[in-house]
Formats: structure tokens, sequence, C-alpha cells
């Protein structure tokens, strides 16, 4: 039993080897940067104290397209793509703006929600922009439609291949002993305190890295995403969310093409408000991309915790009427899981401390690639044959 064992255990070293050598700059760049983004909405906010609030005053506050026709008027912004409202009277509006012909995206703004008075651009949006790019897309032209999705994706394919295999290659005779498994010794020097670290701290970080990899895998494959929505999703709700919420053209008169025409924020909000009232906290008003007609509407409740603890509604913007609703509590377990995704990969779920539990195991990352790194140096130094003294050759040889 003790020769398959080994050769098992030889061929998940080799897989954990290689793997490692070749993913661990890639791998580093993307905790890290992961890690950076750990506590990017508190930052942001402490940034932007000062552009994020309004004073109070009695006169009520403008309507969505009163209030981007003003800002229109007093400069030249770009084309309008999305709104955020509160029902905060001290809070700003936040105004985020489509791509242009260069496909780049012009910074959003804090406008006044009273007179549309431009407050600022809110200050480290386009650092946190580049950084979740490199994350997620590795910084590769094409953004999500380019090669970078997949390159992550594999990388934590990879990555799960290495934290089994590594399980399997550190396990203990004293498979109960909590000491074999969570003490580093510290005693060691060279090879034996790298190994040591290796595998101590990978088994700390090992429960946090398959959430996040589990997780992150959502975001890289389509077949991933089919698969987890198919297990977790109500049979009957899955293939509604394929079907589109609108038409996609309007119909035309015989004969006649009708340009389309600029549709605004206002009808689908007075709908929002008749509808929700005074329940929500803040809404994101989205247009549509494409030439439909449908404004999607995120809306989080005012005891809501988490970003991804959403509703979600499309109102038609010409004629007001709801077209779908998908509330956060409707949700079954399985659903509730797929909402919060994000929240989940980044440790936000458990609240601040799990955010900080998953920056730290990001951050140590580079430390698994330095560590195994100078492993596979030592392993090839003590592989190498032993030279004879000069002084012991024989001439001629």
């Amino acid at each position: 039993m003790r020769e398959p064992g080994r050769a098992i255990k030889a061929i998940l070293f080799q897989l954990h080897s290689i793997a490692g050598l070749v993913l661990a700059l890639l791998l580093a760049v993307i905790a890290l940067t992961g890690a950076a983004m750990s506590f990017e909405d508190e930052i942001v906010d402490y940034l932007n104290t000062d552009i994020m609030r309004v004073a109070p005053r009695t006169a009520p506050v403008l309507m969505p397209d009163e209030l981007v026709a003003r800002l229109k008027t007093a400069q030249d912004v770009g084309q309008v793509s999305a709104v955020t409202l509160s029902s905060d009277p001290s809070a700003a509006v936040r105004l985020r703006f489509a791509r242009g012909e260069q496909g780049a995206r012009p910074s959003s703004l804090y406008v006044d929600p009273y007179d549309a008075r431009v407050l600022g651009t809110p200050r480290g949006e386009e650092f946190f922009a580049t950084v979740r790019k490199l994350h997620r897309w590795l910084l590769i032209p094409g953004d999500a439609k380019g090669w970078g999705r997949q390159i992550t994706g594999v990388a934590a394919l990879g990555l799960i291949v290495m934290l089994v295999s590594g399980l399997v290659l550190r396990w203990p005779r004293r498979a109960s002993s909590a000491k074999m498994w969570l003490k580093p010794n510290l005693a060691l020097r060279g090879r034996g305190l790298h190994r040591s670290l290796h595998a101590v701290i990978g088994t700390w970080v090992l429960p946090v890295y398959l959430v996040m990899t589990l997780t992150g895998l959502w975001y890289s494959f389509d077949w991933y995403k089919d698969g987890v929505v198919w297990l977790l999703s109500r049979p009957q709700i899955a293939p509604a969310k394929m079907q589109p919420k609108m038409p996609a053209k309007a119909p035309r008169a015989a004969g006649r093409a009708e340009p389309a025409q600029p549709i605004g924020f206002d009808r689908a909000w007075s709908t929002f408000l008749h509808d929700e009232g005074g329940r929500f906290s803040r809404a994101l008003l989205t247009l549509p991309a494409g030439p439909g007609t449908a404004i999607r509407i995120r809306s989080w409740g005012k005891d809501s915790t988490l970003d991804t603890t959403r509703d979600e509604f499309r109102v038609d913007a010409v004629t007001g009427q709801l077209v779908s609703a998908e509330r956060y509590a409707d949700k079954t377990l399985g659903e509730k899981i797929i909402a919060n995704l994000l929240d989940i990969h980044r440790g936000a779920f458990l609240g601040w401390p799990g955010k900080l539990a998953f920056m730290i195991a990001a951050a140590l990352m580079p430390l698994f690639a330095v560590t195994g790194t100078l492993l596979y140096l030592s392993r090839r130094r003590l592989r190498r044959p032993a030279q004879p003294p000069l002084g012991r050759l024989v001439p001629g040889e």
C-alpha cells in the first residue's frame, strides 16, 4: 500500500511545484490588488466626505432629468448613464457617464441635488478603477471581453490544484494534533523554516483561498456561472433571467424608420418613488446600454448592511410601467448566495472582521511565492552531483 501512496504523492508534488512556479507571480498580483480593494468603500467615503454631503434645505430636490439638464447647461459634460439618488436630504447626487468614442469613461461627479451645482470628482476613483482592472483582467485590452478574464480564471483553477495537493502532501501522521497543523516551527533556519512557514501558514489561509477562488471563478467562466445558477436557483427563475427585459426594438411605421428618441430618468424615478415610498436609503438608476427603454433601478433598504443585499427593478422610461421586480427578501437561500457572491468573495458577509481577515490572507500570497521558490531552488542544489576536489583529479580525466 505504501508504493501506490508514494507514487500519488510524487505526482501531486510535481503538480504543486509546477503550478506554483508558473502561477506564483500572477497569483501574487491578483491577491495584492484584491487586498488593496478590501476597504475601498470606506477609503473612498473618507476621502470624499466634503463632497458627498450638502446642507439640507426646505426647497424640494430636483428631479433627475432637470438636474442633468442644468448640469449640461452649466458645463460641457458627457452622456449621463447612471444616477445615484438618496432618501437622505443631506446626501449629494452621484452622476456616472457613458464611455466615449475612444472607450474611456469620464470620472463621475457629485452634484448638489437642490441646484445641480458640481461639488467635485470623487478622489480615489481612478486609482481603484485601475486596480480593479488589474485584479480582474490584468489590464489586458478588452476588459471583460478580452483574454484577461480567462487568464485570471485559469490562475484560480491552478490555485485550487495547489491548495488540494498541498493539503494532501502535508497531511501529518498525527492528524488530530492541532499543534502539527497550526504551529510553525520558528526555531528552524533556512530550508526547514521556509517549509514550515509555507505549510503551516498555507493551512491557516486555505479555507479563505478556497472561498476566494470558488467565488472568483464566477467572474471568469460562463460555464461556471451557468452551473452555479442551475445548482442554486429555482428552475423557473434561471431561464427567466436569460430573457430580455424589454423588446430590443420599438414597432416602426410601415416604410418609415423613426430615429431613436432619447429617454430620461423622471418617469422611472416617479414610479419607483410611488411604489417604494420611504423604504429605500439609496437607489442607482442606470439607462439601458442598447436601444431598449427599460431603466434598471437598484435599491438598497435602510437596514441593508451589504452592497449586494439589494432589490432590483426595471421600469419603462417612456410609459413609467413597472416591467419587473426582483426583491432580495423573496429570494431562496441559493439565490441569496448568488446575489452575495461579491461580498462572499471579499469576506464582507462577515462584516469588517471578515474583510480584514480576507485582506490579510490575500496580502500573504507573496509569502508562498517566495518560500515556494526558495524551496525549489534548494532542492535543485541538493540534487546536483558532488564535484570531486581538484587535487584528487587524475591527469587526463
